[in-house]
């Protein structure tokens, strides 16, 4: 038998198992092999009856010569040439089969390291759900993440396409880049980007968007949003899963090259947010980002844990920094839109007041083409529904109020509202679209365009007539 044909068929069975690599070693070898433990304990043994003399032998190598006794971390491999058998062959046997041992070894630890891995992601995962971000970040090493992006994609191959971007993105909780979390939760493939307040996450979605056109999986992500904002991230990320088609992903925003942050030059964009937002403290930016995103200062109270009238007075410290009115939707939106920016250059030395009018400040687009973005966003949409939704995001998406200024019953606005989404293919339930939607419908309202102006249409879908 050849040299290769040996080495051939030890490799063979070192692929099943260490039982069956060693069985194939004593078969080569004509005579028995035994694959001892540093404790003195049979590991694997051909035949069984070899194994104590194989004890024997790994203790105390210098009596037998005539095996073939070979060391390794954590074991001793013994083997026996039979009576015919060259000595050659023993040593040939033994030598390649210590190779594949270590080798295997080798790959158990990377198993069991990677396993490890995806637990560890998958706890991170859960204590960011459960609003714990400071636990997370101590699991995390204290890396200087503060945002999040979250990406949920289904379909038949998630596992498949789990493995696939583990090998790929090789993703690590330690220090390294990139930074992401990356698990199968139930019937989802999550990937968690943990980032900075820059837009890193752009580095992981085109990645993404290879594997769920490569195994046919509908995803959605959302927009970035800090730790302790990770169950609205989670959320967006699934509303836009649900609208999303086999092989793509969507944004959670889904306004794509509607949006503004693709019609404004980038450059804009940056310097005006920068010098926005310039005024503020890290914890006076969490708290506006967390109220503009959740809709109310009770509800960022629970995902800043501080009570609400803590919440307001930091608004109200806010307002007094920015020299804004926090209460008006207008201005809302526009430090939403900043919020979403880019990061800047640090040498931003002035700061901008907002005002409402106009409602897309002439730093970012003129009014010809702020009000061109406005029309063909809103197109769409007739008088009735474009007065009702305007209403509506007047009053921060609340429907009773509007429902109320417009004399609609609150199942007819909501009504509405259904067909304004369908119409502009939108999700009215993100904060983000809103606020886009808002600036649009201040950009190009007229006096017409008022709730007592409402066309009537007659019949039961109006509770009460307004003087025309």
């Amino acid at each position: 038998m050849t040299r290769y044909q040996v080495v051939r068929r030890l490799t063979r069975a070192a692929a099943h198992s260490d039982a069956q690599l060693i069985a194939e070693a004593a078969a080569l070898a004509e005579g028995w092999a035994v694959l001892v433990d540093l404790t003195g304990g049979v590991v694997c043994s051909t035949p069984h009856t070899a194994g104590p003399q194989g004890v024997r032998a790994a203790a105390h190598p210098q009596l037998h010569p005539r095996l073939t006794i070979r060391k390794m971390a954590g074991a001793v491999l013994v083997v026996g040439p039979g009576a015919v058998s060259p000595a050659s062959r023993g040593d040939l046997v033994a030598r390649t089969a210590v190779d594949l041992l270590r080798m295997r070894a080798r790959v158990r630890r990377a198993e069991e390291t990677h396993h490890a891995e995806q637990r560890l992601h998958t706890a991170v995962l859960r204590l960011l759900l459960s609003g714990q971000p400071h636990l997370a970040t101590d699991v995390l090493g204290g890396a200087a993440v503060t945002h999040a992006t979250v990406f949920r994609l289904v379909g038949q191959s998630v596992h498949t396409a789990y493995q696939a971007h583990w090998r790929a993105a090789r993703p690590s909780v330690s220090l390294s880049d990139p930074r992401l979390l990356v698990c199968v939760e139930g019937n989802e493939l999550v990937v968690v980007a943990l980032h900075g307040m820059g837009n890193d996450h752009y580095s992981v979605r085109p990645l993404l968007t290879r594997i769920a056109a490569q195994h046919w999986l509908a995803g959605g992500f959302s927009d970035p949003l800090p730790l302790d904002m990770v169950a609205t991230a989670w959320a967006e990320a699934g509303n836009a899963r649900h609208g999303a088609s086999a092989g793509f992903l969507t944004s959670a925003t889904v306004l794509g090259s509607r949006g503004l942050l693709h019609v404004i030059a980038t450059h804009r964009l940056t310097s005006w947010s920068a010098a926005v937002l310039k005024p503020l403290d890290r914890e006076q930016h969490r708290t506006l980002e967390a109220y503009l995103r959740s809709g109310s200062a009770q509800a960022a109270a629970s995902v800043l844990d501080v009570s609400e009238g803590t919440v307001r007075t930091r608004l109200r410290g806010i307002g007094t920094v920015l020299a804004a009115e926090l209460d008006n939707p207008t201005v809302q939106a526009q430090l939403l839109l900043a919020m979403r920016a880019p990061a800047a250059p640090p040498q931003i030395s002035s700061s901008t007041r907002l005002v409402p009018d106009p409602p897309l400040p002439t730093d970012l687009l003129n009014a010809e083409h702020a009000r061109r973005w406005a029309s063909a966003l809103l197109e769409p949409l007739d008088q009735p529904l474009r007065i009702a939704l305007r209403c509506w995001l007047q009053h921060r998406g609340r429907t009773a109020p509007a429902a109320s200024e417009l004399s609609l019953s609150r199942s007819t606005l909501t009504d509405w509202l259904s067909k304004c989404g369908r119409a502009l293919s939108l999700d009215l339930s993100s904060a983000t679209v809103r606020a886009e939607l808002h600036l649009a419908a201040e950009t190009i309202a007229t006096p017409g365009d008022g709730p007592a102006l409402l066309p009537r249409r007659g019949g039961r879908t109006y509770r009460g007539q307004r003087p025309r």
